[in-house]
């Protein structure tokens, strides 16, 4: 059973939520971040990245970026440009790229369903960033970033958050990259105790995206409870901030890979070498972008090739046959020598958002080889989550992305 609460939300002045919802802090690399801060000055990015504040030679994780983080977050709080929600609240967060519309609940998930798996992954955590957000969280004494969560869609819980978006928003905004952003505000205690209840009934939830905010979430809850041993559970520390979707909104866009060299091998042997498993298509100039799970494209010195596998899966778990297992275990591992992707610097990762010309542009620049993937499905998300069974990094990319900035959760 899911044990999700209301919260009093720490959330931006109406007139400057457009201002400072941000992206999250790991789409951008420094420069990028330091970029769109200097465009943007009330940017929440300065708070989640606070190695904006400093000059390069500032390393990202010195003391000083955290405490700047703190010191912006809650001068920005005590200024008003920040309202704190005087009672628990549910919060209904609304995304609308084009013609998808996906909407969730912001709300507190107990640490305990995280330990206990109600909450369940599918993709295992890097340990340098985990510490990276344990120490911003801890630092802050407040969450800023939601954990993405999915669950199987509920007619009645839809039917209640439809109900609710007949109101007025309390947010009603487009970001700069055109995503519209509403939100609703849930207080009236009835309504809130009924969210609670419907969502007890759900039984398990699973983590579409922010492994490591959830990760670090968790770890700095266990901390504090540490700590203060008599916690009582109603602590704020013993809950994450979410965002729960129902899965029928939600689309996965593939994760594309580049490698920087082709560990040796002519491009010759190395086609030589991918006939073993694959039919190889001839090399053409219109780009492939795979349309059936099975099939792969390639970009290789200037030409695209259609890859399809000879033989179907026959791994007994769900994670083998994921159109991304199979890369990494037949091309990636096999032929080209990475066996960890998490911490080979030979493999970069491209996000479908970037769209298929990212891949022509890292092979003509830094990589040699690049490979485009069927996404994968939610349905093989959960049940690979199910089954216990964790995905080879960066395997699904959301889209939209969550805004930080908009819901903070002090602890």
């Amino acid at each position: 059973m899911a044990a999700i609460k209301a919260f009093c939300g720490i959330r931006p002045k109406p007139e400057l939520a457009e201002h400072i919802a941000a992206l999250p802090y790991d789409v951008y690399n420094r420069e990028e971040a330091c970029e769109e801060v200097r465009k943007e000055p009330l940017s929440f990015l300065r708070i989640d990245r606070g190695e904006t504040q400093f000059s390069d030679d500032v390393s990202p994780y010195d003391d000083c970026v955290y405490e700047k983080a703190k010191e912006l977050l809650w001068d920005m709080i005590e200024g008003g440009d920040f309202l704190t929600d005087l009672k628990p609240c549910y919060y209904i967060y609304e995304l609308t790229m084009e013609t998808q519309v996906q909407t969730g609940l912001v709300a507190c998930v107990s640490i305990d369903d995280y330990e206990n798996r109600i909450v369940k992954e599918h993709e295992k955590t890097r340990e340098e960033k985990e510490q990276d957000r344990i120490r911003h969280i801890d630092t802050c004494n407040a969450q800023t970033g939601p954990v993405f969560l999915a669950y199987r869609a509920n007619q009645t819980i839809n039917q209640v958050i439809n109900n609710k978006k007949e109101d007025l928003p309390v947010y009603d905004f487009h970001s700069k990259d055109g995503i519209g952003h509403r939100v609703w505000l849930i207080d009236h205690p009835e309504l809130v105790q009924k969210i609670g209840e419907l969502f007890s009934e759900i039984q398990q939830i699973y983590i579409a995206d922010g492994h490591h905010r959830a990760a670090s979430a968790v770890k700095v809850g266990k901390k504090r409870r540490a700590q203060y041993p008599d916690y009582t559970g109603a602590e704020e520390f013993n809950s994450v901030l979410s965002v729960l979707f129902p899965d029928d909104q939600l689309k996965i866009l593939s994760y594309h890979r580049v490698i920087r060299d082709l560990n040796g091998y002519s491009k010759t042997a190395f086609l030589k070498k991918l006939e073993k498993c694959f039919y190889v298509g001839n090399p053409q100039n219109t780009p492939i972008e795979p349309e059936e799970p099975g099939s792969f494209g390639m970009y290789l010195e200037d030409a695209w090739y259609l890859l399809k596998t000879k033989e179907p899966c026959q791994g007994k778990f769900p994670v083998e046959h994921l159109d991304v297992a199979v890369l990494q275990t037949q091309v990636i591992d096999k032929i080209l020598g990475i066996q960890n992707p998490r911490t080979n610097e030979r493999i970069d990762f491209v996000g479908g958002i970037r769209g298929i010309k990212e891949l022509e542009r890292r092979v003509r620049t830094d990589c040699k080889v690049a490979f485009s993937v069927f996404p994968v499905s939610m349905q093989e998300l959960f049940a690979v989550a199910d089954a216990g069974c964790l995905m080879p990094p960066k395997s699904t990319w959301f889209e939209p992305k969550l805004r930080s900035g908009l819901f903070i959760h002090s602890i």
